[in-house]
């Protein structure tokens, strides 16, 4: 059987004007996951990354521990299927409905950094709407349409792929839930339960043969735990 392993980019630069940029945690997670991955001799035959200059950062910060240890590194092919949902565009188009129940959820959201619990629970409420679809405005890109993108994505890597391959794709959180989704058939509420926990720079491993695909392995991060650092272990 082949492997698709969905990669989760570092760690962003979350409350930052620019959340599209690895902190400097996150390109330290990127490194080590490729050292890792480089140590237990994994190579593989095709990569690909969304265009988000955090999920590209993230594979050729990872790739280059590959080429450092004169294994092979595949160019790294960009397809925009494997993008995040667009959350600001979400959070601005689904907000003003939520404000007479949530007064305060403007200002939270504004101050995230400082109030980051209460804007992860805004921020669910948001997403809880999103995934109803009963509240999207013309133009915003419904639930529904990013699956729908998302699992074009993964399609066009099963007609391409044979069964032998070993295909990394440096994506995002919201991506990986989306897919899991697809490949479950787990309700999409609970698949974003599952998103919370998905930690950057995490492996999810996906077996193949064919167009038949199957979950392996969910958000491993073992090349973060073994070095005891829990400041490395970040979902944002």
């Amino acid at each position: 059987m082949g492997s698709i392993y969905l990669i989760r980019h570092g760690q962003a630069s979350f409350g930052a004007d620019d959340y599209d940029v690895l902190s400097s945690i996150g390109v330290r997670q990127a490194e080590i996951l490729g050292s890792h991955l480089a140590e237990l001799g994994l190579s593989f035959d095709r990569c690909l990354s969304g265009d988000l200059r955090r999920q590209q950062h993230t594979a050729n910060s990872a790739l280059a521990q590959f080429g450092a240890v004169g294994l092979p590194v595949p160019p790294v092919e960009i397809d925009s299927a494997f993008n995040e949902f667009d959350a600001d565009a979400v959070i601005r188009a689904l907000l003003p409905d939520l404000l007479p129940e949530e007064p305060e959820a403007l200002h939270i959201l504004r101050n995230a950094t400082q109030n980051r619990g209460e804007f992860q629970r805004i921020f669910a409420l948001i997403i809880e709407r999103w995934l109803a679809g009963t509240y999207d405005p013309p133009g915003l890109e419904s639930w529904l349409d990013f699956v729908e993108r998302v699992q074009t994505g993964l399609q066009r890597i099963l007609e391409q792929a044979d069964n032998t391959q070993k295909i990394a794709v440096f994506t995002s959180g919201g991506t990986i839930t989306a897919l899991l989704h697809l490949i479950t058939q787990m309700p999409a509420r609970q698949a974003f339960e599952l998103n919370w926990q998905i930690v950057n720079t995490s492996l999810n491993h996906l077996k193949f043969r064919g167009c038949e695909v199957a979950l392996a392995s969910f958000n491993s991060h073992a090349h973060l735990q073994l070095l005891k650092a829990p400041d490395l272990i970040t979902f944002r």
